[in-house]
This record gives C-alpha cells, sequence and structure tokens, in this order.
C-alpha cells in the first residue's frame, strides 16, 4: 500500500506514514493513484487561464500586422520602392497560421474553464504543438502534459466534465 499524499509505501498496520505523518487511513493499492488524483481539479484554473492569456498575446500582434507593417498589395512602400509579392503571400500565410493558433488556444482555455470534453484533448495536441516556442510555450506545453495527459488525469477529467 501507498500514501495518497506523498506516494511512500507503507507496512500493513502501520499507523502513521513514514514519509508526511498522514494518519493510516489515507492509503492507495497503487503508487502513484493519490499523486494524480486531483491534478485536474487543482490545476486546471490556472491552465486555462494561462492558455487564454498565452494565446491572446499570439493574436494581438497578428491582428495589429496590416497597419504596422510597411507591405502592401499596391506595391507602395514608404522607404523602398516596391516589395516582391510572393513575400506578402508568404507573411499572409505565416499570420494566418498565427491567428489560428491563437485562437485555437483561446478555445482550448475556455474549454479548460468550463469543462468542455473536447477542450481536453485540445489541449494537449495544442501543447505538444507549444513545446518548440521557447521559452514559454515550452513552459506551458509542459505543464499542459502534465497535467492532462496521465490516464488518471483522463479519467479525472472526464468524470468532473460529465458531473
Amino acid at each position: 500500500m501507498f500514501c495518497t499524499a506523498c506516494g511512500a509505501p507503507s507496512q500493513p498496520g502501520q499507523q502513521f506514514c513514514a514519509g508526511c505523518g498522514r494518519a493510516a487511513g489515507g492509503y492507495a493499492l497503487d503508487p502513484g493513484v493519490g499523486s494524480a488524483r486531483g491534478r485536474v481539479r487543482a490545476n486546471i484554473r490556472p491552465l486555462g487561464i494561462l492558455w487564454i492569456v498565452v494565446s491572446a498575446l499570439r493574436v494581438l500582434p497578428v491582428m495589429g500586422l496590416p497597419w504596422f507593417w510597411p507591405f502592401r498589395a499596391d506595391g507602395d512602400w514608404p522607404f523602398w520602392g516596391g516589395f516582391p509579392g510572393h513575400f506578402l503571400g508568404f507573411f499572409g500565410a505565416l499570420s494566418g497560421l498565427l491567428a489560428l493558433m491563437g485562437l485555437l488556444g483561446i478555445l482550448a482555455g475556455w474549454g479548460l474553464l468550463s469543462w468542455q470534453p473536447w477542450a481536453r484533448m485540445l489541449a494537449i495536441v495544442l501543447g505538444c504543438i507549444a513545446l518548440i516556442h521557447l521559452p514559454f510555450g515550452t513552459a506551458l506545453g509542459i505543464y499542459t502534459l502534465w497535467v492532462l495527459l496521465p490516464e488518471e488525469s483522463a479519467e479525472e477529467f472526464r468524470r468532473a466534465a460529465h458531473g
């Protein structure tokens, strides 16, 4: 048996946990049960808020690009004469992709905060993608995967979303 508070192993008949001093009533049969139990409930609100904030910060600059960038479809540049058109397509596609990822992140954050069943999987996928965005995206991706990826977390999220 293992303590549900700290995960330390215990002997049958032991009154208190040797690791944390908790009373013997708080033991589980499987290791790790106590470590993941409540992980989703304890971290879902900060995780949802972080997804909304980080994604909004990713979307805001993309929304301002047409006003701040000197790229124009008519080729009128304030400093140099003209700009190759294929760059406009590249920058447009890149800003569209960033806006899409930001909007999906906001949607995932909202879904996590409202316990939507689809939000867990969306946040896991976006968390994997966020791992390449150093340093804040990597931290958010690791935090997302730590909270939502374990099987115990999936079961806890499923129960909370349906109940």
